[in-house]
């Protein structure tokens, strides 16, 4: 799959909506516990494409700040049999598998995934980016600086990294996002089969995530490649609104619109039936023309 043969790609904005099968996520929407079933994700799924979803992002392991790593028998146990349901019960439907691992990622292919969702840009497994050549997968490539050294934590606000040092965190985040999209065509994918996501939560502090979101245009006119964002529910939105992770919709619902307002192609998000009425009506306001009149029929 190329990315610009998403359907509806140019005429709206992306929602990619998240499904975690874990017990442990951030956001306290994990599917995975001791009463949940893959009948259970699979109705969240379905939820989710009849509230407009154009992706589904559907992981393993937790990716927040200081979660415990599985291995990658769990994380397929996790993952594959949602995979597959998804893609029985709803076949038209965009699949993303949220993995660094290779062979987690590759089964995902097998069991109908499109896209496999890095946050490691191909890093932590040296067989993902000659696995994803092979196989013509979409890949979306995450920048992470994430250290737990760098990672303070609270009870109500949730994690926040401090002491991450940028220079001039646009222009860093672009030039590695741009090392990382070489690294992959070196090994073979196809250029327009990668999105880059500036990891918005993952080795920045609050100050440099709201950079990041309102200077985005600049990243996407360095990097030359489709962007995704995933601010939804994060801790950033949390201190600056002093907010938990439940009461984060219109923090989430401002951030949205400021990426899609600065050029982001794919949103990833929780709250998928609000956040589709976000960027829809942020997709009308920026291709509204100038003059105000209607297009002629």
């Amino acid at each position: 799959m190329k990315w610009k043969e998403c359907p509806g790609w140019g005429c709206k904005t992306l929602v990619m909506g998240i499904l975690n099968a874990t017990p442990d996520s951030f956001s306290g929407d994990g599917l995975i516990s001791a009463h949940a079933t893959v009948e259970r994700a699979l109705a969240a799924a379905r939820s989710q494409c009849e509230a407009g979803a154009d992706i589904l992002d559907v992981g393993g392991e937790s990716t927040r700040p200081g979660a415990d790593t599985v291995d990658a028998a769990t994380e397929k146990a996790r993952i594959l049999p949602l995979i597959t349901e998804i893609r029985a019960a709803i076949p038209d439907i965009l699949i993303s598998a949220d993995t660094y691992r290779a062979d987690v990622a590759e089964a995902a292919l097998d069991a109908g995934a499109d896209i496999v969702n890095d946050v490691w840009a191909l890093r932590a497994d040296p067989d993902m980016a000659p696995m994803l050549a092979e196989r013509n997968a979409a890949v979306v490539l995450m920048h992470n600086r994430s250290r737990p050294n760098y990672i303070l934590s609270d009870g109500r606000l949730g994690t926040e990294y401090v002491g991450a040092d940028y220079a001039h965190v646009i222009e860093d985040v672009s030039r590695a996002l741009i090392q990382c999209v070489e690294e992959a065509l070196d090994a073979g994918i196809d250029r327009g089969r990668i999105a880059v996501d500036p990891g918005i939560g993952f080795g920045k502090t609050v100050t440099q995530n709201l950079a990041l979101l309102g200077h985005l245009r600049r990243l996407k006119s360095h990097v030359g490649l489709p962007v995704l964002i995933g601010p939804s529910r994060k801790s950033f939105v949390g201190r600056v609104l002093d907010t938990p992770v439940e009461d984060r919709l219109e923090g989430t619902a401002a951030a949205v619109a400021s990426g899609v307002m600065n050029g982001a192609d794919i949103v990833r998000v929780h709250d998928v039936r609000e956040m589709v009425r976000v960027v829809r009506m942020i997709d009308a306001v920026k291709s509204a023309p100038a003059e105000g009149k209607e297009s002629p029929e």
